[in-house]
């Protein structure tokens, strides 16, 4: 069997750096909404429900822009792509900070999330390209961390303009970051290693492989053709894959929405103090992506089974949070609240790295469509989530949203194990 080339070089590295910038400001504007969330709801006199409605305006538009941006990805490369949506998305989040009440901001969020759909199945598309399958994971895993990151950071950093320069100034300086970052990707990034004079061919080999001869493997699926879309719809694969990361985004969207405010208006923390603990379970999550996506590409590299390789990361992952989610509901004390949140948010962002290497593997040439796929489905759950929250604390209780989150992700787990098959395309008969 011919032996794989060992890494020589580090070019693609700075692709996931430049990458990972962008998953980090991504997530800082998310969260940084939810910062937001309780000295807009006093200023505008919004209800839970209202403002359930206002964070699920950006996760519908979101989720529907999806297959759109993936496709266009696949269609015509990460470069392009990634910088025109990047560059409208940067422009739509500094405009967030002129809003005047309840219908200018609900369709200004909706608006953001249509630039940043295709986002992360366009960069998904990238990392196809730029690293060898063995990687695919763990590249997933860092930089979902760095998104996640983003998300830990937002709370005090969010807390801090807001108490200095008020809230609106927190979407006119990361819009303005995003913009560079916009400036920066078009300029530096390429869309295959083959067009970086850079790249030695010690380390294209390691990306590509090589065949009996010592000659470098082309690119896996390099020539887009047209999408089998009759075959992708017709997969059981596909939908169970699209289910799956359904319960992951719907309970990954009780974080990155109501958090905040449960620790303010339940919990009874100050803004500041909710800032402070409130950013403890998405640093947990930067962990826990990083873990799922190293530990996905290990077990891969050992068994050489691609099916226990994802399979057991994601069940661990989703089994592992719905056991903490609950005692945290439960707690009469709020720190142990705090540290069951962090326990089960370290365990849900283990499912990032076998989710979406997953969708390099069964969607090869067409990995951001599939990407998209999955996301979409993904972002109805997280567009449902902040709705649903808000209904159930509103004529119910602050417990009984994460008792749903909870048999969610026994549902899903259970389709992880009896459905989802890394290893079988869904693009292929």
């Amino acid at each position: 069997m011919q032996t794989a080339p060992r890494s020589s070089g580090g070019k693609r590295w700075f692709v996931l750096l430049l990458i990972s910038l962008m998953y980090f400001f991504s997530y800082l504007d998310r969260v940084n909404m939810s910062a937001a969330a309780p000295v807009i709801s006093k200023e505008f006199h919004f209800d839970k429900i209202t403002m359930g409605l206002v964070f699920s305006a950006f996760v519908w538009s979101y989720a529907l822009f999806q297959v759109p941006g993936g496709w266009l990805g696949d269609r015509f490369g990460p470069r392009k792509v990634l910088a025109g949506l990047f560059g409208y998305w940067s422009l739509t989040v500094a405009f967030l900070g002129t809003v005047t009440g309840v219908y200018s901001m609900a369709a200004m969020r909706f608006l953001t999330g249509v630039g940043e759909a295709g986002a992360f199945p366009t960069a998904t598309r990238s990392m196809q390209l730029w690293f060898p399958r063995r990687e695919r994971s763990m590249v997933q895993g860092i930089s979902h961390s760095a998104s996640r990151l983003g998300a830990a950071v937002a709370p005090p950093f969010a807390v801090l303009i807001i108490t200095t320069l008020g809230w609106r100034w927190v979407f006119y300086i990361v819009g303005g970051l995003c913009l560079l970052w916009t400036v920066l990707w078009y300029s530096l990034y390429r869309n295959a290693p083959e067009e970086v004079a850079a790249v030695s061919r010690e380390e294209l080999a390691y990306i590509r492989g090589v065949d009996e001869q010592g000659n470098i493997k082309p690119p896996e699926g390099a020539h887009v053709s047209s999408l089998p879309w009759g075959i992708m719809l017709r997969s059981p694969n596909m939908w169970a894959i699209m289910f799956g990361y359904f319960t992951y985004v719907y309970c990954l969207w009780i974080f990155l929405s109501w958090l905040p405010s449960y620790l303010v208006d339940f919990r009874h923390f100050t803004l500041v103090k909710a800032g402070i603990y409130g950013s403890l379970p998405l640093w947990a999550g930067v962990v826990g992506d990083t873990f799922g996506g190293v530990a996905t590409d290990w077990l891969l590299v050992k068994t050489g089974n691609v099916r226990l390789a994802h399979r057991l990361v994601a069940i661990v992952g989703m089994l592992g949070c719905a056991s903490f989610i609950v005692p945290a509901a439960m707690a009469s004390n709020a720190v142990t609240a705090i540290t069951c949140l962090t326990i089960s948010m370290f365990f849900l962002e283990c499912i990032i790295g076998p989710s979406w290497g997953a969708t390099m593997h069964v969607g090869s040439q067409y990995s951001g469509t599939v990407s998209g796929m999955m996301n979409m489905a993904g972002n109805i759950g997280g567009a449902l989530s902040p709705i649903v929250f808000g209904v159930l604390v509103q004529f119910g209780s602050w417990q009984a949203p994460f008792f749903v989150a909870a048999g969610l992700l026994v549902a899903g787990s259970l389709c992880w194990g009896l459905l989802i098959d890394p290893a079988r395309s869904v693009v292929e008969k």
